[in-house]
């Protein structure tokens, strides 16, 4: 499996095809702006014109687009995947969608008796560009343990959840938790400052107790404003929205809440800052 397909180079797609280009793999990309991919393609990459171009011969086919409306043309246009894919070929989702969409897209791949996977990702752009991001995934555990020595150029762990859709769920919960806490993070350096105490001293405590990943990338990018972004305001929101229409969203007030704030930076002009935007 060294001929991959990736369809989609925002900041996650990008990263893994360039990470397998730099493993000897033979990378087609397609991108709705085709520009996206020119660093790629002096690098050895092939452009494909198409998505159908892109998908013809490749063992993997990975699509990392930014939402369901752009994930459902990529897989069921006229020339998408689903048409033009075949029971050889590896379809994996690595864009984080709705389990509804997830659910019908494994339908219409099962229906041909094609082989599918739902494995968003997390590590945001860093892990992205240095092939250390971890995988979610759902679908066929016996056909993942196939798949896996293949995804070590761009991943360090392959994490299984169960049938398809759980990693898309697991995805979703995850980043779910993680805006609640940079939202509590923001409020407690608000309230650090009320008390008078210096913001520099109080994060830095924070950062070493209690700590955590969320907790550090937070105070980092809360004291320089990442350039490039790690994730967009408008891609969290995004995330949220999917978790609380698959659920009630009376059930989880604080993702609730932290979606509101997300919406009011939106509309405030910031949809495509940082996701840490609001702990300022």
């Amino acid at each position: 499996m060294k001929k991959v397909a990736v369809l989609g180079l925002g900041i996650m797609g990008h990263g893994v095809a360039d990470n397998f280009l730099k493993n000897g793999y033979e990378v087609t990309v397609w991108n709705r702006t085709p520009e996206k991919a020119d660093d790629l393609v002096a690098h050895g990459a092939q452009r494909a014109n198409s998505v159908a171009e892109a998908v013809v011969g490749a063992d993997m086919v990975f699509e990392v687009t930014a939402n369901d409306e752009s994930s459902r043309e990529v897989w069921l246009g006229e020339n998408g995947i689903v048409k033009r894919a075949n029971e050889a070929q590896v379809l994996i989702t690595c864009a984080t969608l709705s389990p509804a969409w997830v659910e019908e897209l494994a339908q219409a791949c099962a229906t041909k008796g094609l082989t599918f996977f739902d494995m968003p990702m997390t590590g945001s752009r860093i892990g992205a560009e240095s092939g250390q991001l971890t995988l979610l995934v759902g679908g066929d555990e016996q056909k993942l343990n196939e798949v896996k020595p293949y995804l070590e150029p761009i991943a360090n762990e392959v994490k299984y959840f169960g049938p398809i859709g759980a990693g898309t769920r697991y995805k979703l919960v995850l980043n779910c938790l993680q805006a609640v806490h940079i939202a509590g993070f923001g409020e407690a350096l608000r309230m650090a400052r009320k008390f008078g105490l210096d913001t520099k001293q109080v994060g830095d405590a924070l950062a070493e107790k209690p700590g955590g990943t969320t907790t550090n990338l937070t105070w980092r990018d809360y004291q320089k404003h990442p350039v490039p972004i790690n994730f967009a305001v408008e891609m969290i929101a995004k995330d949220e929205n999917y978790a609380l229409q698959a659920t009630n969203a009376d059930d989880f007030p604080l993702i609730a809440q932290t979606l509101k704030q997300y919406h009011q930076a939106m509309t405030d002009g910031h949809a495509t800052d940082d996701w840490t935007y609001i702990s300022r």
